[in-house]
C-alpha cells in the first residue's frame, strides 16, 4: 500500500481538485454565455454614446478634434464644417441607437471613417512624432477608429441574425393566432 492510501489523502484530494475544476468550469460557462448575450448590444450602444457625445461636443464648439478637423478640410470654413461633421456623428449615434434605422447609422459611419484618416496623408508632422511608430495624442486619436471599424463590424455582422430572430418571431405569433 501506497503511502497516499495510507493516509487517505489522495482520493479525497482528487476529488475536491475534480470538484473545483467543475465548479469554475461551470462559473466560465455562465461568464462566457452572459457575455455573449451580451456583448453586442452594448459594443452597439457604446457606439452610439461615443458618437453623439462626440458630435455633440462639435456642435457645441468644444471638441478637442475641432482644431485637427480644420487643419484637414481646408476647402469649406471650419465654422460651417465642424458643426456639419457634428451634426453628421449625431446622427450616426443616434441610429445606432435606434435599432431600426442600425444599418443606415453603420452606412454613415462607413462613410465617414475615411475623412477620419485624413491627417496622416495631409498632417503626417500632427499625427506622429517619429514616423512611422510615434504617434502624438492626435494620431492616438485617429488610430483609434481602427476599434471603432472593428466594433461596426461587429454590429453590422449581426444584423441578418436579427433579422431571422424577427422574422421567426413574427411566423410563431402568426401560426398561433
Amino acid at each position: 500500500m501506497s503511502q497516499r492510501e495510507e493516509s487517505g489523502c489522495g482520493a479525497p484530494l482528487e476529488h475536491r481538485l475534480r470538484a473545483a475544476r467543475s465548479t469554475l468550469d461551470e462559473i466560465d460557462r455562465t461568464v462566457v454565455r452572459w457575455m455573449d448575450r451580451l456583448g453586442v448590444p452594448v459594443l452597439r450602444v457604446s457606439l452610439g454614446i461615443v458618437f453623439v457625445w462626440f458630435g455633440a461636443l462639435k456642435i457645441l464648439g468644444g471638441s478637442p478634434a475641432a482644431e485637427l478637423v480644420a487643419s484637414t478640410v481646408y476647402v469649406v470654413p471650419p465654422e460651417l464644417f465642424v458643426p456639419i461633421l457634428g451634426v453628421w456623428e449625431v446622427l450616426i449615434g443616434v441610429c445606432l441607437l435606434y435599432r431600426p434605422l442600425i444599418r443606415l447609422g453603420i452606412v454613415l459611419l462607413f462613410l465617414q471613417m475615411p475623412g477620419t484618416f485624413l491627417p496622416i496623408v495631409l498632417l503626417p508632422e500632427v499625427v506622429f512624432a517619429t514616423f512611422p511608430h510615434q504617434l502624438t495624442v492626435e494620431g492616438q486619436y485617429i488610430v483609434k477608429n481602427l476599434v471603432i471599424i472593428g466594433a461596426a463590424l461587429v454590429v453590422g455582422g449581426t444584423l441578418r441574425s436579427d433579422d431571422a430572430a424577427a422574422a421567426d418571431g413574427a411566423g410563431e405569433a402568426e401560426a398561433g393566432s
